[in-house]
């Protein structure tokens, strides 16, 4: 039977929920809004089947393939505009359906709840698409995806790194028909603090919500904005920097507690490809940044090179180099740091308004905005000099 103890040793992946015979597994909800296994000891038969699946104790075999990185634009404009970063997800989606299969990935519910669910044309896989910053419900569908599988029918399973590595421990073997697709998370923000977000901004705007787009490029990629489109026609737009609650979460204010001690990095999910934003892309492939979005891929099994050849084609992509697209992306390895003002602001929105709460948590000392400077200065030396020995080698 699984214990949760320690928060920071569950991430809220529903896999022994799935995996659970008896269906004696449920989430509950804690003060924070996370989501966390209560089980029915009454109807347990200790089948232990719960810990086997849990991705904080076990991990999935991995292939043995070195993992491969490319930076990738969708040669679709349209399709790269209303996505994320370079519109790959897209082109997986279009390769996925044209072959009869499924398509899994988390979805907007009529409440702007996010949880996942599956599609099975390309009109139901465009709510799939684009950045959803808070922590997705995965609900039943790993059984759902598996019930597929066992039908013969393929299926992509796109996810955060632990939902992927929670899906892959689930289904106990591996399937040809599966395809894997993890996205680079920087941890997974409260629901609870998104929900009062949300109310803020509807009482504000006094209407419902009609549409929202985390990841919106009407400023560019490098500088996206978070836009809340409403009943009334009325539009919320800021962007990431000047955006209350994407600030919160850029500073790891509210993540999940076991996002700050992550253990489904470092391609310890077993996915067939990983999907991130290639940050830094400008400095190391001038020419092929225009701001609009890209993709860095990385190809991790065969599974993965298999797909990634089909829709080649569709792409303009340049093989990079995974030290520096990991340098520039470093949640692909390891988690964020834990902020110290996490248990203080928790207690703070239980009082006072969430943007106070967020701005008294967040804003930096005089101090501490020196001691980064200097850190950042003596980072900066150090590189120099380091290139400075190494061509005087040379």
């Amino acid at each position: 039977m699984i214990n949760i103890v320690k928060k920071t040793d569950c991430s809220g992946c529903y896999s022994c929920v799935n995996i659970c015979p008896k269906e004696c597994i449920s989430i509950k909800v804690d003060d924070e809004g996370f989501g966390y296994p209560s089980i029915d000891k009454y109807r347990c038969i200790d089948c232990n089947l719960c810990e086997k699946v849990c991705p904080i104790i076990n991990t999935p075999k991995n292939e043995t393939i070195d993992s491969i990185a490319y930076a990738c634009k969708n040669n679709n404009e349209q399709a790269r505009k209303t996505s994320s970063s370079g519109g790959v997800f897209t082109l997986l989606c279009e390769e996925v359906i044209k072959r009869d299969g499924i398509v899994f990935g988390a979805t907007f519910d009529e409440n702007f709840d996010v949880k996942h669910t599956y599609a099975e044309t390309l009109e139901e896989c465009e709510k799939l698409k684009g950045s959803k910053y808070v922590q997705s419900k995965i609900g039943n569908t790993y059984k759902q995806a598996r019930n597929f599988l066992n039908d013969g029918r393929l299926v992509l399973f796109s996810g955060t790194q632990c939902q992927i590595k929670g899906l892959n421990l689930f289904l106990t073997k591996g399937y040809n028909n599966l395809i894997t697709s993890e996205i680079i998370c920087h941890g997974v923000p409260s629901p609870k603090v998104f929900n009062l977000y949300k109310d803020n901004l509807k009482n504000k705007y006094n209407s419902n919500i009609k549409h929202i787009r985390f990841r919106d490029k009407i400023l560019g990629w490098n500088k996206f904005s978070y836009v809340t489109e409403f009943e009334n026609n009325e539009i919320y737009s800021k962007a990431l920097n000047e955006d209350i609650y994407m600030k919160g979460f850029l500073g790891d204010l509210y993540l999940r507690p076991s996002c700050y001690k992550c253990r489904a990095k470092n391609f310890s999910s077993n996915s067939d490809i990983s999907l991130a934003d290639y940050w830094g892309v400008e400095k190391k492939h001038l020419e092929f940044d225009d701001d609009k979005g890209t993709s860095l891929v990385l190809v991790n099994t065969k599974k993965g090179k298999d797909i990634f050849e089909k829709i080649y084609c569709n792409m303009e992509v340049i093989k990079t180099d995974m030290e520096y697209a990991i340098n520039n992306n470093p949640c692909i390895v390891r988690p964020v740091k834990y902020n110290k003002n996490r248990e203080k602001f928790f207690e703070l929105i239980e009082k006072e308004n969430l943007e106070y709460s967020i701005r008294k948590c967040i804003t930096s000392t005089f101090t501490q905005k020196v001691k980064w400077k200097i850190r950042s200065s003596l980072g900066s030396i150090k590189r120099t000099l380091k290139i400075y020995y190494i061509n005087k080698l040379l």
